[in-house]
Parts: C-alpha cells; sequence; structure tokens
C-alpha cells in the first residue's frame, strides 16, 4: 500500500510538473484570421483599413509577365482603388475556412494564414454594353510580423483568363 501511495504521489508531482504547451502559434493564427477576415470584407465592401498593413508590406505579383515582382502598401491601394472604380467583388465562398501556414524552411506553423475562395468579379453595365460577371477561384496567403500586421501577401488565379472574359465582345 505504502508503495503504491509513494507511486501515486510520484505521478501527480511528475504531471504536475510539465511545463505548459505553448500555444502561442494557434491565439497568432486566431487573432490574424481575424486581421485577415476584415481584409476580405474591406476589400469586397471597397473599404480597407491599411493600418493593419505593415509599413514594410508586399504584394507578390502572380500575373504573368508582371513588370515588378511585388508591390508596396502605396501600389496596393492605388491598385484596390483602381479595381474598385472598375470591377464589383463578391466573396462566394460562406464559411470560407481559414488555414494555418507553415514557414517554408521549418515546415511548422507560424501563425500565418491562407484560405482556398471564389469570387464573383463584375463588369458593370455601361450605356453601350450590359454587365459581365465571371467567377473565380483563388489562393490567398498572408504572412504576419510581429506585432500582428500583414507584411506579405500573395494571390493565385487566373486573372487573364477572368479580364478575358469581362472585357470579351461576346
Amino acid at each position: 500500500m505504502k508503495n503504491t501511495c509513494f507511486i501515486l504521489f510520484l505521478s501527480v508531482l511528475f504531471i504536475g510538473c510539465q511545463p505548459k504547451p505553448d500555444n502561442s502559434v494557434n491565439e497568432a493564427f486566431e487573432k490574424n484570421s481575424k486581421t485577415v477576415m476584415a481584409n476580405l470584407e474591406g476589400f469586397q465592401n471597397e473599404n480597407i483599413d491599411y493600418s493593419m498593413y505593415a509599413k514594410d508590406f508586399a504584394l507578390l505579383e502572380t500575373g504573368f509577365g508582371a513588370p515588378k515582382d511585388s508591390l508596396n502598401l502605396d501600389e496596393t491601394m492605388a491598385n484596390d482603388k483602381q479595381m474598385w472604380a472598375t470591377f464589383d467583388f463578391k466573396l462566394l465562398t460562406s464559411p470560407l475556412v481559414l488555414l494555418p501556414g507553415v514557414n517554408a524552411d521549418t515546415k511548422l506553423a507560424d501563425g500565418s494564414v491562407r484560405h482556398y475562395s471564389s469570387w464573383e468579379v463584375t463588369l458593370p453595365a455601361t450605356d453601350s454594353t450590359a454587365a459581365k460577371t465571371g467567377v473565380i477561384r483563388l489562393y490567398e496567403s498572408f504572412d504576419f510580423d510581429a506585432e500582428g500586421k500583414i507584411r506579405y501577401q500573395q494571390v493565385y488565379g487566373d486573372f487573364g483568363g477572368l479580364m478575358s472574359h469581362l472585357f470579351s465582345k461576346e
């Protein structure tokens, strides 16, 4: 009986002395996911809060023949403004599932956020043309700095195909 109590005491002591698991990456992912959702909602509603971006932000240019490899924040803001003036956007994927990203070197979760989504993009009607709509499927990822601001963003989709469709004469 003494041995049983002693073993039980040591077991409880051993379990009680285990370090708490580090949950910081999961907490960062949850916080950053809220930022991504606010970003997507802001883009759809044409009113992004650009304070969620880091000063050294870069948006990877993924389009064929892009003249630069990335856009900075000022260029991204100008690009967004031009896109909103030309097109209407609607996020079709609901509910949107946000997935944790990993560090490319370590392959460990790092608080980054990614998602797959479908967007409806409409070229509004003019006096001489009817409205035209297309759906594009995207993969998008966001990396964050230590302050939780978007530092790096990349978007992949068939933008060339979408533009060909929207601006075709058919």
